[in-house]
């Protein structure tokens, strides 16, 4: 009884420690408001939790009623074509690649004065810039294993944003504005100017990295959940900031490497039940195992049904033998990827943590499973705590669903805030590193067509 009393009172402080966070950076923005007032995206003083948690990224467009796409020409001035060329002179510094977007034909048909062709050129080569910095340069076919739908094509369509630059003469401006706002971003781009010419084996993986966000929609939004799987570290993130960090076992190299994905947490599983895959039941021969040895079973929790075809299904039930542990957070995908519990929790303390059939194990689930029930409006605190300790199966709603992005940076800021790099797991970097050395290719938003994996998870120790 009493540790179960100590372990109910380390959840209350963790717990409270974690709302207590996220009330700070709910204060700090409300406090940050009066200087940034043109921003819809802030909220003023004394602003509810809604107001203070806007509309996700990935909640679904309203694409129907929009205008057919209209000629992406635009006429410029002299002076604004000059500013053009100015971006593309100083576009490295934004790890793209100055030559990609003919800065003298444009400066030769300047001399020129205004012309048909000089509004041509000017404007496919702003719309070339829009692609680049809005969706990344990466082609999708060197995105491996990368299915995010960036949905910032749509938001800030090229059409528009190349009429609104030459309206407003802001070109620099226009073009600016569409990179990613996450402090990541800008600390690669310090690292990149940081970085002398000579070193560029460094420059070129920096400028990957640089790419990586801009595959993400600009803004990941006000509240979300960020994993960076070569890191091994999950991100529980309030307005671009860190209010907790928990390390994580990711897929082995191969058919199961985890895939890039970004998604929404709909609710919490507590005490969650495992449906064994055919490939285990069968292919290992669990089932016939599970229904020979009943006392074995039932150490493991494990419930096989078999139907009159002879076909065996087994259920391994709540408790401390379960595979998935204490909660599993549910987050639908076609690829059958989600973050879970594990009763080996040994194994975060390894250094190298790509071991599992593909989904996220996470240390300190059950600290997670039960901050995410509270701020997702699904429990209260005293709620949440009582379900996760009955070992009882119950899932819990989030009434507010959290973004989660599973990524896949090999250069970033770790959970200490420094800079570093980070092995290359998957061998992931090889075609994006390629494609900087190769000509641009448009219209790269799309999702990859790499194949869809459904995971067969098997969350077992490996």
């Amino acid at each position: 009884m009493s540790r179960r009393i100590s372990i109910l009172a380390g959840l209350f402080a963790g717990v409270s420690a974690l709302a207590g966070g996220v009330a700070a950076q709910e204060q700090a923005a409300r406090e940050a408001a009066p200087a940034v007032a043109s921003n819809p995206s802030q909220t003023p003083s004394g602003a509810s939790f809604d107001e203070a948690f806007p509309q996700m990224v990935s909640e679904p467009l309203v694409q129907g009623d929009l205008a057919p796409p209209g000629p992406m020409v635009e006429t410029w001035q002299v002076k604004q074509v000059a500013a053009l060329i100015d971006v593309i002179e100083g576009i490295a510094a934004d790890g793209l690649d100055p030559a990609d977007y003919d800065a003298p034909a444009l400066r030769e048909l300047m001399a020129q004065g205004p012309s048909d062709a000089l509004d041509n050129l000017a404007s496919k080569t702003f719309v070339w810039l829009v692609e680049d910095l809005r969706d990344g340069r990466t082609p999708a076919e060197a995105r491996v294993q990368w299915f995010v739908v960036d949905p910032d094509r749509n938001r800030l369509r090229s059409r528009d944003l190349l009429a609104q630059a030459v309206a407003s003469g802001d070109i620099a401006g226009t073009l600016a504005a569409l990179n990613p706002t996450h402090p990541d971003y800008a600390a690669l781009k310090a690292e990149l100017a940081a970085t002398p010419l000579e070193q560029t084996a460094k420059r070129k993986l920096i400028r990957a990295n640089m790419d990586r966000w801009r595959w993400l929609a600009r803004d990941l939004g006000r509240q979300y959940l960020i994993t960076n799987v070569p890191e091994y570290q999950l991100r529980l993130t309030v307005a671009d900031k860190i209010i907790s960090t928990y390390r994580t076992i990711v897929g082995k190299p191969g058919r199961t490497a985890t895939p890039q994905l970004a998604e929404t947490v709909s609710g919490v599983v507590f005490n969650p039940t495992w449906t064994v895959p055919q490939s285990i039941v069968k292919g290992e021969g669990l089932g016939a195992r599970v229904l020979g040895n009943p006392a074995w079973a039932r150490s493991k929790g494990y419930v096989a049904t078999k139907g009159a075809n002879g076909y065996i299904s087994v259920v391994q039930q709540p408790g401390p033998t379960n595979s998935l542990g204490r909660m599993k957070l549910e987050m639908p995908n076609r690829h059958a990827i989600f973050f879970h519990d594990t009763p080996s929790r040994h194994l975060f303390n390894n250094d190298m943590r790509a071991l599992s059939h593909g989904c996220i194990r996470t240390e300190r689930a059950l600290e997670l499973a039960i901050t995410m029930a509270i701020l997702g409006k699904g429990a209260s605190k005293e709620e949440a705590v009582e379900i996760a300790t009955s070992g009882k199966y119950t899932k819990v709603e989030n009434k507010r669903p959290w973004e989660a992005y599973i990524t896949y940076f090999t250069m970033g800021v770790d959970i200490d805030g420094n800079l570093r790099q980070f092995d290359d797991i998957y061998g992931r970097d090889g075609p994006v590193l390629a494609s900087l050395d190769k000509p641009r290719v448009q219209n790269r938003s799309g999702e990859s067509d790499d194949e869809v994996i459904v995971i067969e998870d098997d969350p077992r120790a490996s």
